[in-house]
């Protein structure tokens, strides 16, 4: 008897996990669509730079939550990539800016 109660509590737990990582990822999805349309109405370029950031933020979440979700570290590595790119991306805007020249 026991035994078919633990395994009621793990179809629960899984179900749950299920449903959390949807609503998580529905959420993620409207938060980038939301950071795009704003990117898209800024009207200076630091504002789009910080649109974009907020947008590159969102999708690391994304492809992180993938990454736990399947079990699978190559999100992970796709995750890490964009991160980095974003922050290179964002001190050569920041720079540009500032100074007139990236390098």
């Amino acid at each position: 008897a026991g035994s078919s109660r633990d395994a009621g509590d793990q179809e629960r737990g899984t179900a749950m996990h299920v449903m959390v990582f949807y609503i998580a990822t529905l959420w993620l999805a409207l938060l980038i669509a939301v950071g795009v349309a704003l990117t898209l109405r800024a009207r200076t370029i630091l504002l789009r730079v910080l649109g974009l950031e907020i947008v590159t933020t969102m999708l690391v979440g994304l492809l992180a939550l993938f990454a736990g979700g399947r079990d699978s570290p190559h999100y992970l590595d796709a995750a890490l990539v964009l991160a980095l790119l974003a922050f290179v991306g964002t001190l050569a805007a920041a720079r540009f800016d500032a100074e007139g020249r990236i390098f």
